[in-house]
């Protein structure tokens, strides 16, 4: 893989794999078992700008394109997802102001954000996953003073994040055309943290219900054109689902890691389990499911870096990397035997962080739909 990255990306690889080692590995039974955000950890990330990479320079952060997006995001799911998710998710917010907002609202985003903040979007309800435009939160203008009033669930980083971009419809009969956004930092009054989510995997990542209670902030935390609220998270879930792809190919090649070295080191029937050919014809599977995730960001990445449209290539690899993840996973599991049931063993928690993958930026199901509502607009 090096052979095809610049010394820049190598560099910067380096220095993500040996943090993710050194100061999250050796913690993360611990907190997969207790299921505690820790805060601390992700401090340290924050000082040394993980969670600021993508963002622009004149504002603070790094910068990066998107190919090292994703060198990197691959690199922190290998050790853990969770932690890679609660990184990237600070970054999908950010992504919508700095798209979409005013001048003085990317600044002070920024300026919340990059000295280490949690950043949350808080788009899916309870009555609305996939079919995102029909959110009920609603919102109301009141002279120069907006309302807003509803309940959002699975909101990543909901617990720490000291601002918000909330979606609201001013009119559900209006479709995505009634959706905004706003921007709400922490302290506003009537926002309300609900209790975090006790999930099957992710465990390091935090998850919350967020309350909006008859908040009334001022006109002024409108995020772009009313109406175009939609637009502007839509904006942000092309580079967001090649992100949580790159995330789900660092799980693969973790999974594929461990199922090989552990079928060099067991053996069965006087011999290592590697040298049977149905268990090499298993592990030859997942290694081309893996190296065909990578490729898949690869493209997608090359093409928003390009500037051009990857809507396409965004819900592919989003779809391919994460099934792959739970079929290498659960292969993996296959490959230790009874020994991958057990949490002595990393393979298992593997399995329980991929499954999310398939589900969260927009079902697999969901994806296929666009990926062929793009073919039909060839």
């Amino acid at each position: 893989m090096d052979c095809f990255l610049t010394e820049e990306q190598i560099e910067l690889r380096n220095l993500v794999r040996d943090f993710m080692r050194k100061q999250v590995k050796p913690h993360i039974a611990e907190y997969d078992q207790s299921g505690e955000f820790p805060v601390e950890i992700y401090r340290k990330a924050f000082e040394l700008g993980f969670h600021a990479l993508h963002i622009p320079e004149a504002y603070g952060g790094s910068g990066l394109d998107f190919s090292t997006m994703g060198v990197l995001l691959e690199e922190m799911g290998y050790t853990d997802s969770g932690f890679a998710l609660t990184v990237l998710a600070t970054g999908t917010p950010v992504e919508c102001v700095l798209r979409s907002g005013t001048e003085e609202q990317k600044q002070r985003m920024c300026e919340l954000v990059i000295p280490g903040g949690f950043a949350a979007l808080g788009l899916t309800e309870p009555s609305c996953g996939s079919d995102a435009t029909a959110l009920r939160s609603s919102y109301k203008i009141e002279g120069d003073a907006v309302v807003l009033n509803g309940t959002k669930t699975f909101v990543t980083n909901a617990q720490e994040s000291c601002v918000f971009v909330m979606l609201a419809t001013r009119d559900r009969s209006l479709g995505s055309k009634g959706i905004s956004a706003f921007m709400l930092e922490r302290d506003t009054p009537g926002l309300i943290i609900g209790k975090h989510e006790d999930k099957m995997g992710l465990r390091l990542s935090n998850t919350c219900e967020v309350v909006m209670d008859n908040i009334r902030v001022p006109i002024s935390t409108l995020i772009g054109e009313e109406g175009t609220g939609m637009r502007t998270a839509l904006g942000a879930l092309d580079p967001g689902r090649l992100y949580n792809a790159a995330i789900a190919t660092g799980i693969c090649q973790a999974a594929l890691d461990e199922a090989v070295a552990y079928a060099k080191m067991r053996t069965s029937f006087g011999k290592p389990l590697i040298e049977h050919q149905a268990m090499q014809v298993m592990l030859a599977d997942m290694a081309i499911k893996t190296e065909a995730s990578r490729q898949l960001v690869r493209l997608g990445m090359a093409r928003l870096d390009a500037g051009l449209n990857a809507t396409k290539e965004a819900s592919m690899a989003k779809t391919f990397c994460s099934d792959s993840a739970v079929q290498v996973t659960t292969d993996a599991i296959q490959v230790f035997g009874g020994y991958g049931y057990s949490k002595e063993y990393p393979v298992e928690k593997m399995m329980r962080d991929s499954k999310i993958f398939q589900i969260f930026e927009g079902t697999n199901q969901i994806q296929r739909l666009i990926i062929a509502r793009e073919l039909a607009k060839a």
